[in-house]
């Protein structure tokens, strides 16, 4: 048998999510995308930092999540900033569904991966936005980690 060996290096993270919000619950999607979405991400040319998820129809979408355009690819190349539809099985629709209808949680997307298979991934999570001044606490513990760090290199 012949097996393809698949790059699994890229792991494209969204590092203000842990910041701006308390990640609650998290889910594994696939991602529907398209050939030249999908070559362009395998190159690492993606963000998600501004990206979140919605329902339409009782289908969750990603909005705003940027794929940059493949440079080999022709007029059939993607629009880089499209809606991209999440795959999850019904029940995972609905328990997320259930959970973002309570107050201030929202669906935020962590991390895009390519599994061991070589099929595009995304993380997702429920998310409870903080306040300013849990973000000051979460930088303070960042610090004080720093600093400890620096203390045993010495």
């Amino acid at each position: 048998m012949n097996k393809k060996i698949y790059n699994n290096n890229i792991n494209i993270k969204n590092k203000k999510a842990s910041f701006k919000y308390f990640l609650l619950e998290n889910f594994t999607a696939g991602i529907q995308l398209t050939g030249t979405e999908i070559k362009s991400l395998r190159e690492g040319k993606a963000n998600i930092v501004d990206a979140y998820c919605i329902f339409i129809n009782n289908e969750l979408f990603v909005k705003n999540m940027h794929i940059s355009e493949y440079k080999f690819g022709t007029h059939y190349n993607h629009e880089p900033k499209r809606d991209r539809k999440l795959l999850l099985t019904k029940r995972e629709l609905k328990r997320i569904a259930n959970k973002t209808t309570e107050k201030g949680l929202t669906i935020v997307p962590v991390r895009v991966f390519i599994n061991e298979k070589g099929l595009a991934k995304i993380e997702i999570s429920i998310a409870k936005g903080k306040k300013l001044y849990d973000k000051r606490e979460t930088l303070k513990k960042k610090d004080i980690k720093k600093e400890i760090e620096r203390g045993r290199n010495i």
